[in-house]
């Protein structure tokens, strides 16, 4: 299994890269520094999580200690849907480099379709308590974000939690100067998303599959969700091969040439999630977890379900 996955620009993206949603400020610092130890070279931030900062700080100290390049790094960040009027994209790049203490991004995304009203709140929302949108189209937020590459502040560009619809009809639009390199996916076994998968990589388009573990610590999270962790199922697969749960859960994603960003700030785990480059899953296994689908999404943005460009009323 290679370590890698070549991006349509020629770029290596490590496939395995350690996620940071929900990754508190106080201990973020020194998870991304344990991973950066332990040979991560991959991580994914974002605006919304309001921990870029304490993640640059990471990075700009394993910079310092010369145990990387910046060049051997992949730094992921994504576009917040309140920045998507084209005149307020570059400010938002810019605010995340200047957190992340960096002068260029590896990709940058736009986080989701949905445009909000521009503002402090990042979910601005009416008296009923549904999100308020902007009359922005994310076909002009990306001719914004074809001027970031231009600029030479982000290598690439891409998407996340767009359906396959809407990267239609950016692919179509007039003038597309440069291609989504990404797309970055909620992605497990009870959401395989096979459809939206494969009309991606017919595109050209690396999938990034992200909460792979069912993202157990999610604020949302009821007792009676099912808990991919804990699938007795899962837990017979990963004893067959002598790995944990969470190891078979990040494996299956990469036997998929997927990239897959597991989210730890344990360093133990932080370690656990990495050691997945030394077994392989029968091919009868990875059919067998693909058949665990049951559309099951964690990450479902309920409070946007009517915006005109809510991505989940499509099959894919």
């Amino acid at each position: 299994m290679a370590s890698h996955i070549v991006l349509s620009t020629g770029a290596k993206m490590p496939i395995v890269g350690l996620g940071t949603w929900k990754s508190p400020p106080g201990k973020v610092t020194e998870a991304v520094k344990v991973a950066i130890d332990l040979g991560y070279r991959h991580i994914d931030c974002a605006h919304v999580y309001q921990n870029e900062n304490e993640v640059g700080l990471a990075i700009q100290e394993k910079l310092k200690e010369q145990v990387v390049k910046r060049e051997d790094l992949f730094i992921v960040s994504k576009l917040w849907s309140t920045y998507h009027e084209k005149n307020l994209v570059k400010g938002a790049c810019q605010k995340t480099l200047s957190d992340l203490k960096l002068d260029y991004l590896d990709l940058y995304l736009i986080h989701w379709p949905t445009c909000f009203k521009p503002g402090n709140e990042f979910f601005p929302l009416d008296a009923k308590g549904n999100v308020i949108p902007s009359s922005a189209d994310f076909l002009d937020t990306w001719a914004a974000m074809e001027e970031l590459v231009d600029e030479g502040l982000v290598k690439a560009i891409g998407i996340s939690n767009f359906n396959h619809l809407q990267i239609e009809r950016l692919l179509n639009k007039p003038g597309l100067k440069y291609k989504p390199v990404v797309n970055q996916i909620e992605c497990h076994p009870y959401l395989t998303q096979e459809k939206l998968v494969q009309y991606c990589q017919s595109k050209g388009i690396v999938v990034t599959a992200y909460s792979p573990l069912g993202s157990p610590d999610r604020p949302w999270a009821k007792p009676e969700d099912p808990s991919l962790l804990e699938d007795p199922r899962i837990k017979a697969i990963a004893g067959k091969y002598n790995k944990t749960t969470a190891q078979v859960l990040i494996r299956f994603p990469m036997q998929r040439n997927l990239v897959v960003i597991p989210k730890s700030v344990t360093p133990e785990r932080i370690a656990e999630n990495f050691q997945v480059f030394d077994f392989e899953l029968s091919a009868e296994d990875v059919t067998t977890l693909l058949s665990y689908n049951r559309n099951w999404r964690i990450c479902a943005l309920v409070s946007c379900a009517s915006h005109k460009e809510y991505p989940f009323k499509e099959e894919f």
